[in-house]
C-alpha cells in the first residue's frame, strides 16, 4: 500500500515489536493455565449438551462435580473425566447427557485405560474439527458464489429486541434493506453469567440471550434471506465475558461470522478479572480463527471514557496489542477486525480532519486487517439533525479511508432501541454518501506538512512512547494503574477470579491441541 501519511516505516514496525515484548509475558501465563469456561468450551465441543431441570448447562455440572471431588482435578483438564464416563456408559453422547442432567457425578466412575479415553477424544475431535471446516468451507463458498454483491465496506446492523423470534423480524427486515452484516446485541450483563443459558429464549433486557439455539435459529433465517438476495449475510455476537470460549465453540458449530472478542473489554468495561480473561482469549481466538470467523475488538470502548482526541494514542496501542494476541492465537490478519471510532467532540475545530488522519493511519498501518469502525456515540444528543450530520461525516470518513466493516449510526441511538425506520434510514444515509465519494480513496493525497498528516504522525510518536511506558510497567500493572481507558482494575480482584486453572502435569485438552496443530502454534 502506498502511504498517503508518510508514515516512518521503521517506527511502526518498532511499534510492532514493543506490542511483541508486551504480550510475550502475558503469552507464558496464558500457556500454563486454564479456566473453568476454557474446560467447559472443550466439554461443548465434545458433546456435553442440554440442561438440568434447574437450567443448569450440562457442561457446567461436569466441571462443578469435578470441582467438589477434588478442588485440583481440574488441573487434569475436565475432558477426560467426561469422555471416560462416555466409554464407560456405552458411548451414546445424548444418554450420558441425559444422565449427568438428571444428577449422574462423572467422577464416581473410576479412570480407565489413558490410551483408550484418548483415542475416543481424538475421534470426537475429528468430527467436530470436521463440522466446523464444513461451515467454513459453506462460507466461503457462498461468498464466492455471490462475489461483489455485498458494500464495501460492509454494512453492519444491530437487532435488540430481547426475543429470539422478534429478532429474527428485524435482522431478516434490515438484511433486505442491505445490511450486510447482522449483530445479536446481548441481553444487559450476560457478559456476567458464568454459564450460558440453554435453548431459545423470548425474554431479554437491551438484547437477547447468546444460546446456542438461538444461534441456529438466527442463522437459518439469515440463510434464508441470503439465498433470495443473492447476497450472502453475516452473523455477529459477543463471543466476550465470562464465557468467552464458550461461546466461540457455540458460534464455530451453528456458522456465526463474526465474533466481538475483546479480553480488555471484559477487563476494563466489565470488571472481568485480567488473568482468567485473557487466557479464556487465547482459546476462543483458536476457535475462531479455524472456524474462519472474523473477531471484532473492543477499542472503540476506550473513547467512552477518554477524550478521543487526547487519548487517541491508546486506541492505537491496543490494536497493536490484539494484532499481537491474535497472531499468538494463529489469527491472519484477514480475520482480525480491530476496533476504531468516529468520537471526537463536534465542537472541536478541525475534528473531522483529525478523525479523517486517525482513519487513514488505522488503514495503512493495518493494510490487511477488514477494520471495524464504529459510528459516533458518546456525544449523540437526541437531536436527531445533529445525529444524521455526524453520522453522513462518519459515512464519508468510512468510505473514504477504505475501512471494511461499517457499523451503522442511527438517529435515535441514543434515545432507545432503533426501531427498524431507523436502520432503513442508517442504510439509505450510508450508501448514499458512499456511492457519492466511491472513488475519493483512490484519489486523494494528503498535504505533507498539513493537519491530517501532522495529526497521524503525532499519534504514532504518542503510542510509541505510551508502548514503551506499558513494557517497562508490564501490561497487568499496566491495567492495574488505569493505563488504558482511565479505568484501573486489580490484577487479583474482578469477576470470575476464582475460575481460573492452573494447568498441572498431567493436564490434557484434545481441542487445545489439535487446534495448535491444526493452526500451526508452535511454542
Amino acid at each position: 500500500m502506498n502511504s498517503k501519511l508518510n508514515l516512518p516505516a521503521d517506527r511502526v514496525a518498532y511499534a510492532r515489536e514493543l506490542a511483541e515484548r508486551i504480550t510475550a509475558p502475558v503469552q507464558d501465563f496464558i500457556d500454563g493455565h486454564s479456566s473453568v469456561t476454557v474446560e467447559r468450551a472443550t466439554l461443548r465441543l465434545a458433546g456435553a449438551d442440554g440442561a438440568s431441570p434447574d437450567g443448569v448447562p450440562v457442561a457446567n455440572l461436569v466441571v462443578d462435580r469435578i470441582r467438589a471431588a477434588d478442588p485440583a482435578a481440574l488441573e487434569d483438564g475436565a475432558t477426560v473425566r467426561y469422555v471416560n464416563a462416555l466409554l464407560k456408559s456405552g458411548g451414546d453422547v445424548r444418554a450420558l447427557n441425559d444422565r449427568i442432567a438428571a444428577g449422574f457425578d462423572v467422577t464416581s466412575l473410576p479412570l480407565g485405560d489413558r490410551a483408550a479415553i484418548e483415542a475416543k477424544a481424538d475421534e470426537i475431535v475429528a468430527g467436530t474439527l470436521a463440522r466446523i471446516k464444513g461451515n467454513r468451507e459453506f462460507r466461503e463458498g457462498k461468498l464466492e458464489q455471490w462475489k461483489g454483491r455485498n458494500n464495501s465496506p460492509l454494512l453492519y446492523l444491530i437487532v435488540a429486541t430481547g426475543n429470539i423470534y422478534e429478532d429474527v423480524k428485524q435482522a431478516a427486515a434490515a438484511a433486505e434493506q442491505g445490511a450486510d452484516v447482522i449483530a445479536v446485541i446481548r441481553t444487559t450483563a450476560q457478559s456476567l453469567l458464568d454459564y450460558v443459558p440453554y435453548g431459545a429464549t423470548t425474554e431479554g433486557f437491551g438484547g437477547t440471550y447468546a444460546t446456542q439455539e438461538n444461534f441456529r435459529i438466527m442463522r437459518a433465517a439469515l440463510d434464508e434471506v441470503a439465498e433470495k438476495q443473492r447476497r450472502y449475510i453475516r452473523l455477529t455476537n459477543y463471543a466476550s465475558g465470562l464465557c468467552m470460549p464458550e461461546i466461540a465453540a457455540m458460534g464455530a458449530v451453528e456458522r456465526l461470522d463474526m465474533m466481538l472478542n475483546d479480553s480488555m473489554y471484559g477487563i476494563l468495561f466489565r470488571d472481568i478479572n485480567m488473568y482468567r480473561t485473557f487466557v479464556d482469549q487465547m482459546f476462543s481466538r483458536m476457535l475462531n480463527s479455524y472456524a474462519g470467523v472474523i473477531i471484532n475488538t473492543g477499542e472503540d470502548n476506550y473513547l467512552t471514557t477518554s477524550d478521543a482526541y487526547e487519548k487517541a494514542y491508546t486506541v492505537l496501542a491496543s490494536q497493536l496489542l490484539n494484532e499481537r494476541f491474535g497472531f499468538r492465537a494463529g489469527m491472519p490478519s484477514n480475520l482480525l477486525g480491530l476496533g476504531h471510532a468516529f468520537e471526537m467532540d463536534p465542537t472541536l475545530k478541525n475534528g473531522f480532519m483529525y478523525e479523517l488522519a486517525e482513519a487513514q493511519m488505522a488503514r495503512e498501518i493495518f493494510p490487511d486487517c477488514p477494520l471495524k469502525y464504529m459510528p459516533p456515540t458518546k456525544h449523540m444528543s437526541g437531536d436527531i439533525f445533529k445525529g444524521t450530520e455526524m453520522n453522513t461525516l462518519f459515512n464519508f470518513v468510512s468510505k473514504a479511508t477504505n475501512q471494511g466493516i461499517h457499523l451503522l449510526g442511527m438517529l435515535t441511538e441514543a434515545i432507545h432501541t432503533p426501531f427498524m425506520m431507523d436502520r432503513y434510514l442508517a442504510v439509505e444515509n450510508a450508501r448514499y454518501v458512499m456511492n457519492y465519494v466511491d472513488g475519493f480513496y483512490d484519489d486523494v493525497e494528503f498535504k505533507k506538512d498539513g493537519i491530517v498528516v501532522s495529526r497521524a504522525h503525532q499519534v504514532l510518536r504518542e503510542t510509541i512512547e505510551f508502548l514503551e511506558h506499558v513494557e517497562k510497567t508490564g501490561m497487568f500493572d499496566a491495567i492495574e494503574q488505569g493505563l488504558f481507558a482511565e479505568m484501573k482494575r486489580p490484577k487479583d480482584g474482578g469477576k470470575g477470579f476464582e475460575g481460573l486453572v492452573k494447568k498441572g502435569p498431567a493436564y490434557y485438552n484434545p481441542f487445545e491441541k489439535a487446534l495448535k496443530r491444526e493452526l500451526g502454534i508452535v511454542r
